[in-house]
């Protein structure tokens, strides 16, 4: 197959090219320079044109991993989340319905477009009520992808991404994990402790691509990727800092932070009925993290 991913430099997307290429054509793009890759595309970071890109290559798949990932950022910046998350999607589908019709669509969404859930675990079907831009704009790529569907025929879906985590993360909860204890073995989070997130390792993600790919409807629809486990952020963290230092102590401040839910944990049974296996336990996870982090020292 010839597979496109934009955002191709980003966490996923790295990920994404590394195990696609093992087995396909993969062409990148993204809005950093690459000298030494020739199917690579070069787009502007604000103001992306993908015709050239659909025009000039046939693509079997398309899988957007670009955009920005940053609840905080997208309160300070909302504009910028917009074109990046949303806009960009439009201009996406639109460069492919003119020149590449037939190619299949993944667009990686996110869990925040759920907000605080009425209820756990979350079913795909539960009304959507986000509490941040970047899960509003999120949510209106979803609402792109439907129409792009519906009204032009092309193979769209968006997979709604829970708490991702794995080697080459360089933001996010254990990234800053990793920063606190850098400074001190005192640490200080937000919260109380008893929020919740539903963690995937990013080959699980991976390997949830490749179920999709293989078995998704490609009708608009929409798929949690998780493993519908729920974890809380003080077990999390503990776990966390018991393979560095067991002595380290957590305390939290009991601060909510703006535009971050409380407590989520996905239900998977339509990823399951596409096939999907989870093979990495959080346990499994966090050493790996742990030893990436100590490769970058």
């Amino acid at each position: 197959m010839n597979i496109l991913i934009i955002g191709s430099k980003g966490f996923i997307g790295t990920h994404c090219v590394n195990h696609f290429s093992l087995q396909h054509n993969v062409w990148e793009c993204d809005v950093v320079t690459d000298y030494n890759n020739e199917n690579y595309y070069l787009v502007d970071a604000t103001n992306a044109d993908y015709s050239e890109i659909f025009r000039e290559q046939e693509f079997d798949i398309c899988i957007n991993c670009s955009g920005a990932a940053s609840v905080p950022d997208s309160i300070k910046n909302p504009q910028r989340d917009f074109i990046l998350n949303t806009y960009t999607v439009f201009k996406q589908l639109d460069a492919l319905r003119k020149y590449n019709a037939n190619c299949k669509y993944i667009n990686l969404s996110s869990a925040a477009v759920y907000g605080n859930p009425e209820s756990l675990p979350i079913i795909e079907t539960q009304t959507l009520a986000p509490i941040s831009p970047y899960g509003k704009h999120k949510k209106m790529a979803e609402d792109i992808c439907c129409e792009f569907y519906e009204d032009f025929n092309i193979n769209t879906c968006s997979l709604r991404i829970f708490s991702a985590y794995g080697p080459g993360l360089k933001k996010q909860l254990f990234w800053d994990l990793s920063k606190k204890y850098n400074n001190s073995t005192n640490i200080e989070l937000y919260g109380t402790g008893d929020e919740s997130r539903d963690f995937i390792y990013i080959t699980d993600i991976i390997e949830a691509l490749e179920c999709v790919i293989k078995e998704g409807a490609f009708k608009g629809e929409t798929i949690n990727i998780a493993n519908g486990e729920e974890l809380t952020i003080k077990i999390i963290a503990n776990l966390f800092y018991n393979f560095l230092d067991p002595n380290t102590n957590v305390n939290f401040g009991g601060e909510q932070r703006k535009g971050d839910p409380t407590n989520w944990r996905a239900d998977i049974n339509k990823l399951i009925q596409l096939g999907y296996i989870k093979n990495v336990t959080i346990e499994e996870g966090l050493a790996n993290y742990i030893e990436w982090l100590k490769e970058q020292e």
